[in-house]
């Protein structure tokens, strides 16, 4: 018989949105704009080459994100974007079945995956009563066989964030042999003046690394691209567990010219922002529970009401994420698929 794991069979899947004709789908926290001409443009070029291996060093990139950002490149880990890169600290953290990866929960659905993908143990911590991290939960949660400690923020599902003070406390406590992993995925939408940024705190931490993404506001999701920045010791660490030729040559094309593209990238921004302070007002005032978000998405804390409040946006041709039982994540889009959704939540009964 062939010898798979048996603890696959209890692996949690990775829910992506549906995607179903005819109807708006605000499940993927995708952005609706698609990549700018410039961007279009290296794209079309790379796959000139598509006959030949990508670097797999992913030189060009990684160097130009050392410019972009002010570190020296050998800080720097290019992955097939920061779920990958997720993984990948898992497995260069985790040796034994009790090396333990701290997170919250509910938080990003991709963490206890990876972390059993990579053999160790979930240890998890629940959200606050706002719908957002416990940092001193989490710090008393770390113990002699923790590893990891992801941080998200802004929070994917909730949209919440950890401020700078809340990280600074969290690594006084967390011992230097445990990495934190900030996963800054929906940094480019943080409006809050106190939500950290992990950029302003990567020096003075050696135990600190940053997630960040191409997917999001870049707009390059349907390419798979994403990084970290740490210290060489990580990056190293990072780069010998990744899968050969992962990063395809469309996509490294496509995240250098995005970043020399960027303010044009960037200034799509602001209209999510608008839209999520008025999307997320109008739900309120219907009578549902929505933390403040940071991000491109709203939370609805429905409870066991979830899976009949999805049900109900898509008999209205809109489709949202659910994670019953705790509540529903709604991408938001361009100013007529919000107010569809908006419709549809006014409408519900349950």
């Amino acid at each position: 018989m062939t010898q798979i794991r048996p603890d696959l069979d209890t692996l949690p899947a990775y829910v992506p949105g549906k995607t179903i004709p005819g109807a708006i789908k605000l499940a993927s926290n995708e952005v609706a704009l698609p990549p700018t001409p410039k961007v279009l443009a290296a794209i079309a070029e790379a796959a000139t080459g598509g006959n030949r291996y990508p670097d797999l060093a992913v030189t060009g990139l990684t160097a130009r994100l050392a410019e972009a950002k002010g570190v020296a490149a050998e800080r720097i880990a290019v992955g097939c974007g920061s779920v990958s890169l997720c993984q990948q600290l898992v497995q260069a953290t985790c040796r034994e079945p009790e090396d333990e990866v701290v997170f919250a929960w509910r938080s990003f659905e991709a963490y206890p995956i990876v972390t059993q993908i990579g053999g160790a143990t979930i240890r998890t911590v629940p959200i606050d009563a706002e719908f957002r991290h416990d940092v001193d939960a989490m710090a008393a949660a770390v113990g002699p066989r923790t590893r990891l400690v992801f941080v998200c923020s802004p929070n994917n599902p909730t949209g919440t964030v950890v401020t700078r003070a809340e990280l600074e406390r969290l690594l006084a406590t967390v011992p230097q042999n445990v990495l934190v992993a900030l996963d800054e995925a929906y940094h480019e939408y943080v409006t809050d003046p106190d939500a950290v940024d992990g950029m302003d705190l990567i020096d003075a931490h050696p135990n600190l690394v940053l997630l960040r993404t191409f997917s999001k506001a870049y707009r390059l999701a349907a390419l798979r691209v994403g990084y970290a920045i740490g210290s060489p010791e990580v990056a190293t660490a990072l780069r010998k567990v990744c899968s050969p030729f992962s990063v395809s040559a469309l996509a490294q094309a496509a995240a250098i010219a995005a970043l020399d593209d960027e303010e044009a990238l960037l200034a799509g921004c602001g209209s999510v922002i608008e839209e999520r302070v008025r999307v997320r007002d109008a739900l309120l005032a219907a009578g549902f529970t929505v933390p403040p978000t940071q991000s491109n998405f709203v939370w609805l804390a429905l409870g066991e009401r979830t899976a009949g409040f999805a049900a109900h946006c898509l008999d209205h041709k809109v489709v949202v994420r659910p994670f019953h039982p705790d509540g529903v994540r709604v991408t938001v889009s361009t100013a007529d698929e919000n107010d569809a959704f908006l419709a549809a939540a006014r409408a519900f009964e349950g």
